[in-house]
């Protein structure tokens, strides 16, 4: 199936197989203005998926101002209001995290353009005729409804007017249609009249009243109208537009309704007592107008009355007495349900989204009379709750946090533990680089006062080490206890695991990953004063192991880290907040069947973006609020295991170091040549098995360098984001660019020492070109210097030189001027090895640090003056640490 991808650029493009007619058009053209005007055009009543439709709706704006404008590019997009309104509507798609006000104008603008290019030649009514009969004019019809003040019996007048020419500015030049008539019978020009009639007679096809007034001729009329025959216009204006009509309404008719009565429900939270998950709201009936108050007078009046218009304190209403009272008793039904109690906290706030399984499911007819007839609003307490979960007070940061907090950081986590206090479950949805890790650190750290159990943080097995590392710098009060064999001895794990309560007395956090989880039931049944999950895409299937295993935990407090845009995926939504939130939206079942709903409403996926958004904060790298609080580079350590096969051959070469180095009888340079071959070796082992061996197997199971580089890059085209991968060896860019495709979905560059020189002007082209290949591998020596990348926002160094200098000229080929991104730098570590050793000297001793930037020879030279002793304490194989 063919899908829509919104690009970080804001590009629109799409992505996987054309199935249909319909999809191998769309997957020929590659701009988002063909797109849109294919849409609109050949694909106008096309059936598609949510998203394309979607798409079609927004270029269906521009063709219906299109059609009075006459000119593409002097067709203004819609206002702001207009556009961040039709965002809301927006289905879950790929890249519609990027959706901004910006790009939905830019998109017009390109359409604008692209139409602009394709009538250059015929001109616009011409081009419209041959390429979209439903959108052409020749002559455009508009139908006027007008309020006439002076006429209280018939309030209403009504005129037929054909566009004879656009004035000077711009504006149509209206005469009244009987004028056209007698303008082309007398010139006897049959294909001018019937092009003019067309939009008219197929919209009779659709009216039965403008079937009538063609029949009677009163078409041809000027008409004083009572407010019923007023209604029957305004209730077909939908029909006529579609035709290519013009509608001239009054202002207060808009999006096909005019202003209504409505059955006001306010939802409010208790004055005085806490809020929570567990809490009862209270539940108010009353009838108003735009928010205020009805008499009863008044409202026996709207009931009474006919469907139609009414008029209502100096102003014309729409009503349907009939719908009013089902919609009132509806609500009776439900507060009588409720009781004297209220409603739970879950249930009013599905109720305020208008996101209601329940009532879906159980009155399925009566659903979209309901929504249409009801004012649901927060009360004054929870409208203040509601506020504070958008925008909490900031808390200080804990005094023994040793990190100073950015300003969206102390949001992040001021909101994190607002949302814990309140007993919600809290996705924090950061993109990478952006400091989840630090945020929950600070959170854990703020309640080590105050929790009377240890919290548990569940993270995959190739996290361990970065969590063990960021608690150590930023938080060395933090007592954790990383339960897992990596980092923690046999005994010690086995007795956590047998008594819990009695092995983690005095810790404030206990770490595990998904997998020990899922086998330790004791775990499951523990009381935790919070669960924190990271890369909580790990649930995202219910039936998974993960995911059942960390439903069953105990906790009020439940947190989700992750970088992916889990808004844009409902199956994968509704896993991670029956975690978060279990009971807001409702069963699997059922939220199924209010997807299926959401893709057929007018108001699209709307409801259920405003129901989940209060538990989800979510700030980009491309939101310019945070671009100006970001350093330009930003560096983390991506911390590897070794797989079993890895760590066989890696302990084996350090025996046959340490047996070769007993020969005290060495000369000296065969000493080094010695230590430097070995070197080589770990580097490669650490890479891969068949890096060291050359059998070319480089099955991905084998490498631990190779899952970590799978779970990053997975994120990365999630997100539709590029990356540089740099490697010191040319032998890896081959394998490491077919594992690669495989991850992205779509094939990268390899730029190494044997690419041909002048080639590499061409890759470096069509990197930088936007929705270029996704990744490029490249040889450090080969593309570290003199080239640039900008088009790439992340930089991945495979494998480590031990030299800053050298990676730091590396990582410049993205970081450098024009890069308009943050860059994040990835460095990989395999831990229990030399290279965290390494990585650790350079960190702590600046001399040395000094040596490897500006000696020659680097780390290696360095290493191979060290005595034996030392130099098999650098490489020997910590094998609980290096496992994972």
């Amino acid at each position: 199936m063919l899908v829509p991808v919104i690009t970080p650029e804001g590009f629109l493009t799409h992505e996987g197989g054309a199935e249909s007619t319909a999809e191998r058009k769309i997957a020929a053209l590659d701009s988002s203005g063909a797109l849109l005007c294919l849409l609109c055009t050949d694909l106008l009543t096309a059936e598609l998926e949510p998203a394309w439709r979607w798409l079609r709706d927004y270029g269906r704006q521009f063709f219906t101002r299109l059609c009075q404008t006459k000119d593409a590019l002097a067709t203004l997009p819609p206002a702001m209001p207009e556009r961040v309104a039709h965002m809301a509507a927006a289905p879950p798609f790929a890249g519609a995290e990027y959706l901004s006000p910006e790009i939905l104008e830019r998109w017009w603008l390109d359409l604008a353009q692209h139409i602009a290019r394709l009538c250059a030649e015929l001109g616009v009514e011409d081009w419209l005729r041959q390429s979209c009969p439903a959108w052409h004019a020749v002559g455009r019809v508009t139908f006027h409804l007008a309020e006439n003040k002076t006429d209280t019996q018939r309030p209403f007048a009504f005129l037929a007017t054909f566009t004879e020419k656009l004035s000077a500015t711009g504006q149509p030049q209206h005469l009244p249609l009987a004028r056209a008539l007698q303008l082309y019978a007398g010139q006897k020009d049959q294909a001018a009249l019937n092009a003019l009639l067309e939009p008219v007679r197929t919209a009779a096809e659709k009216s039965k009243l403008l079937r009538e007034w063609l029949e009677t001729k009163r078409l041809f009329q000027p008409m004083a109208m009572s407010p019923q025959e007023a209604f029957r216009v305004l209730r077909d204006t939908a029909e006529f537009q579609e035709s290519g009509i013009v509608m001239k309404l009054p202002d207060w008719w808009r999006s096909g309704k005019g202003p209504r009565p409505a059955v006001a429900v306010t939802i409010d939270a208790p004055k005085q007592a806490s809020l929570h998950v567990g809490a009862l709201m209270s539940f108010k009936i009353s009838a108003s107008m735009d928010g205020e108050p009805l008499t009863d007078a008044e409202w026996e009046k709207l009931l009474s009355a006919d469907t139609g218009l009414v008029s209502l304190r100096g102003r014309w209403v729409e009503v349907d007495g009939a719908q009013l009272k089902q919609v009132m008793s509806h609500w009776e039904r439900v507060q009588h349900a409720a009781g004297e109690g209220g409603i739970g906290f879950l249930e009013g706030m599905r109720m305020l989204a208008g996101f209601d399984p329940r009532l879906q499911a159980v009155e399925e007819e009566s659903t979209p009379m309901v929504h249409e007839w009801s004012d649901i609003v927060a009360g004054k307490n929870l409208a203040t709750l509601l506020q504070q979960m958008r925008d909490p007070a900031a808390s200080p940061p804990p005094p023994n946090l040793c990190a100073t907090l950015r300003p969206y950081q102390l949001k992040g986590f001021s909101w994190l533990q607002f949302m814990t206090r309140l007993g919600l479950g809290a996705c924090l949805a950061d993109d990478m680089g952006l400091g989840k890790t630090l945020q929950v650190i600070a959170l854990l750290l703020a309640r080590q006062k105050e929790a009377k159990a240890p919290g548990l943080l569940i993270v995959p097995a190739s996290l361990v080490g970065n969590w063990r590392a960021e608690v150590a710098k930023f938080a060395p009060d933090l007592r954790l206890f990383i339960a897992h064999p990596s980092q923690t001895a046999r005994e010690e794990l086995d007795y956590a695991v047998k008594r819990p309560a009695e092995a983690l007395r005095g810790y404030d956090a206990m770490l595990t990953t998904y997998q020990f989880l899922q086998r330790t039931e004791s775990w499951q049944q523990h009381a935790w004063s919070m669960v924190i999950l990271d890369e909580a895409q790990a649930i995202k299937n219910p039936g998974s192991g993960s995911a059942k295993a960390v439903k069953n935990l105990q906790a009020p407090a439940r947190i989700a880290l992750t970088g992916t845009p889990v808004e844009n995926r409902p199956g994968d939504l509704w896993s991670l907040f029956d975690f978060l939130n279990p009971g807001l939206l409702g069963s699997s079942a059922a939220f199924a069947d209010v997807v299926k709903r959401c893709a057929q409403s007018s108001e699209g996926f709307a409801p259920l973006r405003r129901l989940v958004q209060p538990y989800i904060l979510r700030r980009m790298k491309t939101d310019r609020s945070i671009i100006s609080d970001l350093p330009d580079k930003i560096e983390t350590k991506a911390f590897c295991g070794l797989t079993k096969r890895q760590a066989t051959i890696y302990a084996k070469l350090v025996d046959q170091l340490a047996k070769m180095l007993a020969d005290k009888s060495m000369e000296p340079i065969k000493r080094q040549g010695l230590v430097l071959g070995f070197l080589l070796k770990f580097k490669q082992i650490c890479n891969h098995p068949s890096h060291w061996n050359g059998d070319g197997a480089w099955n991905p199971e084998d490498s631990g360098k190779f899952a970590r580089l799978a779970e990053i890059c997975g994120e990365l085209a999630e997100r539709r984001e590029r990356a540089l991968i740099f490697t010191q060896f040319q032998e890896t860019c081959d394998p490491l660019a077919r594992f690669l495709a495989k991850v992205f979905g779509r094939e990268g560059l390899i730029l190494h020492g044997g690419t041909a020189v002048k080639k590499r002007p061409q890759l470096v082209e069509s990197f930088q070109q936007p929705g270029g290949p996704p990744f490029m591998v490249i040889s450090v020596k080969a593309g570290g210097t003199g080239l640039t990348l900008t088009a790439a926002s992340h930089v991945i160094h495979f494998d480590r030189w031990w030299n800053p200098a050298v990676e730091n000229q590396a990582t410049d080929r993205a970081f450098r001027i024009g890069q308009k991104k943050n860059v994040m730098v990835h460095k990989f570590v395999c831990q229990g090895t030399i290279e965290e050793r390494i990585d650790a000297l350079i960190e702590k001793k600046m001399s040395l640090a000094h040596d490897l930037i500006t000696g020659e020879g680097g780390a290696e030279k360095l290493l191979t003056e060290m005595g034996a002793e030392e130099l098999l304490d650098l490489v020997r194989l910590d094998v609980n640490a290096a496992v994972v």
